[in-house]
């Protein structure tokens, strides 16, 4: 996993493949021709991630001491040689592993698929390899191949499984990939380590245990784009149906992922996943306890879906093959949402209606699901200019049918009381001819606390331009957010075409990071027919390896004497340094 990480280790690298761009050789920019192959993956919309090796045994210490972040890289954070780190191996005897149970959790929790390590970057294999006897049968106590079963038990229940391969590196092997601590890299023979390890493991893999829907690849390199379309057409004719994630590189995969805990600004076309993890580390930690809530789940969920991509969410099982509790607790609560609301997540695409203070939208034939994650104070759910004529208007869940009124601004819904607290409400709207949206303003609404303006959402003048930040809390715990940057001088800008629903005091508070070098610098509002000026404040600069920080800092408070369409435009004050990395624009009424 932590694929920035290696992204940032692989610029140094000797290896001539990975001397080319580095979007091509992650294969973002994939070839996605073939829709019926993916269409089941696209209709999936959720997945289930599963880090398991021996680290999990090891769960998150070595030598008494505790690694934080990512668990399954616990290896290369304390360098471990290799032999001691095999020696894991003579004690993990996952007893507790029960396949069914496993199988059982992905189904009830609504989710259509699996993906499981099969080798991680450790080296370890964790199923019945001829190819080495560093696996699971051979250098275990346990000596039987838990592989076999859970293909068997997800299929049963109807559940595509597949496997993660990390195909590139491996700290095992001396002519594996990026070992430095054991081995020197200008040394290794990576096409020697692809012809007797990463190549046959995956012919076992795609030979002895059925059918699959998937192969995830992760961190490629060693190869050149050449060498690794040869690796992809030798191993396609084993199991043709089987997709191969993007991470396979060079463009050759058959859809695509984004970075760990990364989900796309807007929507995107083709096949693509979002992968989270449950709590803070992909491999299991005995002492990581940050798992994101049932809320959290749902609302990732219906942003991918609304986006038109699927979440696959990573669990951590231990050393002795228990799934950690809250992951059970808390997914079998998703599933229970899913049980009445999935017609508007599964086989969806992404919504009509653009994402407004309520929250997102799906979209089916002459069908929009609204996902209410945020109740409005008057119950009333604002629609924006709905292009086509509605035939009804229900509650998913039970079938209530609403009360609705429309004019020339939209579609206005009344939400009753009773679903305030609700979690996520969808209402269904139902309407007979397709059509699109143009262009929309953002809508501002009284009728919530917040309403915020995504940097993604705005228009640019001069050199303004969007970026995206990667950045750790933990060791591998990568965050990305999308910022306004190239903001250096007076034509430089940017704006949001935005709606207000209803008159009234509003207050404009600007959330950016900002170096002490760039700060104490004058930036200028136009707003409501006025110009406001602000000065910014200092956040910290920019380090991928920590934290980054923003601030939300307030600067006007005016009066809008009319609902309607307004614009408001930033832009540095003077000529000079970049002003800020604006990560949102908040348009806020006043209680």
């Amino acid at each position: 996993m932590k694929y920035i990480l290696i992204l940032i280790c692989f610029i140094t690298s000797v290896s001539n493949a990975m001397a080319q761009g580095m979007e091509e050789m992650w294969g973002n920019n994939i070839d996605q021709t073939n829709d019926a192959k993916t269409q089941w993956f696209k209709d999936a919309k959720f997945g289930m991630f599963i880090h398991w090796g021996l680290y999990s045994k090891l769960a998150g210490e070595w030598n008494g001491k505790r690694y934080y972040g990512s668990g399954e890289w616990i290896m290369n954070q304390a360098k471990i040689p290799v032999r001691e780190y095999r020696k894991v191996a003579s004690s993990f005897n996952p007893t507790k592993f029960n396949a069914a149970e496993w199988a059982q959790l992905a189904e009830d929790a609504g989710m259509k698929y699996m993906v499981i390590t099969a080798k991680h970057h450790e080296g370890f294999s964790m199923f019945n390899s001829k190819v080495t006897d560093y696996d699971i049968m051979d250098a275990t106590p346990y000596r039987k191949d838990p592989m076999k079963d859970l293909a068997s038990e997800t299929r049963k229940r109807g559940v595509k499984f597949g496997f993660y391969y990390s195909q590139f590196q491996d700290w095992y092997e001396p002519n594996g990939g990026k070992n430095s601590w054991d081995y020197k890299e200008s040394e290794k023979d990576y096409k020697k380590y692809y012809q007797e390890k990463a190549v046959p493991q995956l012919k076992e893999l795609m030979s002895n245990y059925g059918p699959l829907g998937i192969v995830w690849f992760d961190t490629p390199g060693g190869m050149t784009k050449e060498e690794t379309k040869n690796f992809v057409d030798d191993l396609r004719k084993y199991q043709p149906d089987c997709l191969f994630s993007s991470r396979v590189g060079h463009g050759l995969g058959d859809y695509r992922d984004f970075g760990d805990s990364e989900m796309p600004a807007k929507p995107i076309n083709g096949a693509w996943e979002s992968i989270y993890t449950h709590n803070d580390s992909w491999g299991y930690i005995k002492y990581d306890l940050d798992f994101k809530s049932p809320e959290e789940i749902i609302k990732l969920l219906a942003e991918a879906a609304s986006k038109g991509g699927n979440l696959m969410l990573n669990i951590g099982p231990d050393g002795d093959g228990n799934i950690p509790p809250y992951s059970i607790k808390f997914l079998k609560e998703v599933g229970a949402w899913l049980k009445v609301n999935g017609e508007s997540i599964y086989g969806t695409t992404s919504g009509l209606i653009p994402q407004q203070p309520w929250g997102f939208s799906t979209s089916k034939p002459h069908k929009q699901y609204l996902h209410i994650l945020n109740y409005p104070h008057n119950g009333e759910v604002f629609v924006p200019r709905f292009p086509a004529k509605v035939s009804k208007i229900t509650v998913l869940n039970g079938g209530e049918v609403l009360n609705s009124r429309r004019d020339n601004k939209g579609i206005y819904i009344q939400l009753p009381e009773k679903y305030r607290k609700n979690v996520n409400t969808v209402i269904e709207l139902d309407y007979q001819k397709e059509s699109t949206y143009g262009k929309l303003p953002l809508t501002v609404s009284a009728q919530f606390n917040e309403n915020k303006l995504e940097a993604a959402d705005a228009d640019f003048t001069g050199n303004a331009k969007l970026r995206s930040f990667t950045y750790s809390h933990y060791y591998g715990d990568w965050k990305h957010t999308t910022c306004i940057t190239g903001l250096k001088d007076t034509t430089d800008g940017f704006a949001f075409d935005i709606y207000i629903d209803q008159p009234g005091d509003y207050q404009l508070t600007l959330e950016y990071s900002c170096s002490a070098e760039n700060a104490m610098q004058e930036g200028q509002i136009d707003f409501n027919n006025e110009k406001f000026y602000f000065r910014t404040l200092t956040t910290g600069a920019f380090d991928n390896h920590k934290p980054m920080l923003f601030i939300k800092q307030r600067v006007i408070t005016t009066f809008i004497k009319n609902k309607g369409q307004y614009k408001v435009w930033v832009k540095p004050l003077q000529n000079g340094k970049e002003l800020f990395n604006l990560k949102a624009l908040y348009v806020n009424p006043v209680k």
